[in-house]
């Protein structure tokens, strides 16, 4: 998960992600295949996460923590100007690309980032316990 918040991560590799972290949790637990045990019911037991939601987090912490920095920034300005080279077909999926997707899905205001807290709360999915 090092690094995660700066990926551009696809379906599959998402998938072999979730794959890879479902079999350590079952490893850990003593769970395997032949129990029948849902995955919900593992991840449960241990009070953790979906790997995706944990990078759709970080991916918004980080973009969080963008959007506060001054607008003369280099990081800031590379992403009001962004530079790709236009060819045939569907463009690529960009980190830009997503964290405008999640943005939107959640229905959250750019302007939101300004306050650390207000974000903070928009952007966490709430503590299992």
């Amino acid at each position: 998960m090092y690094g995660s918040e700066c990926w551009t991560i696809k379906k599959a590799h998402e998938q072999k992600l979730h794959t890879t972290k479902m079999k350590m949790l079952r490893w850990a637990g003593g769970v395997t295949w032949l129990d029948k045990v849902r995955n919900e019911y593992v991840r449960g037991s241990f009070r953790v996460a979906p790997i995706a939601e944990k990078m759709r987090e970080s991916r918004l912490r980080w973009y969080g923590h963008i959007m506060r920095r001054d607008e003369n920034h280099p990081v800031r300005r590379a992403l009001s100007n962004p530079e790709r080279p236009k060819g045939r077909g569907r463009p690529p999926a960009t980190w830009w690309s997503n964290v405008q997707n999640e943005i939107r899905k959640q229905n959250i205001e750019p302007q939101t980032t300004r306050s650390r807290t207000l974000w903070r709360k928009c952007t966490r999915r709430p503590q299992i316990n």
